[in-house]
């Protein structure tokens, strides 16, 4: 039975489930970010995924950056690129980051780890942001 690991609900607010993924919206509003975690118990590496769901979760991704897209246009930062990253080091559980980057964002051109202190969204900005992210994901 999927369970979502618990280092999630204190850094990101849920977004919805798509037919693979449990989607979160990462709470940084330094960026347009969305965590994707398919919703497989105990997966931990893409290769933990049969070949359907591997596919599946590949059109989730591009799904997930108009998502993130459209975030960044709620919250008046235009997307310029979208990073796709699957790390894992610190939270095992098997997610996928989708993060909307701009040339003046704090971390431009490096990795957004570890850079500063993540800026919660105002309450505002949140319900806006979330909207953004679940209409462009169709949920």
């Amino acid at each position: 039975m999927f369970e979502l690991h618990p280092a999630f609900p204190p850094t990101s607010h849920a977004v919805g489930e798509l037919a693979l993924c449990h989607a979160r919206l990462q709470a940084d509003a330094r960026y347009a970010w969305i965590v994707l975690i398919p919703r497989i118990a105990g997966a931990r590496e893409l290769e933990d995924l049969s070949a359907n769901d591997r596919a599946a979760l590949m059109e989730e991704v591009v799904r997930a950056g108009a998502a993130v897209r459209a975030v960044g246009e709620a919250s008046g930062r235009p997307v310029e690129k979208l990073n796709v990253g699957q790390l894992g080091n610190l939270t095992p559980q098997l997610h996928v980051h989708v993060v909307g980057r701009r040339a003046d964002d704090p971390a431009w051109p490096g990795p957004v780890w570890g850079v500063g202190a993540a800026e919660p969204y105002a309450d505002e900005p949140l319900r806006a942001a979330l909207h953004a992210a679940r209409v462009n994901l169709g949920l």
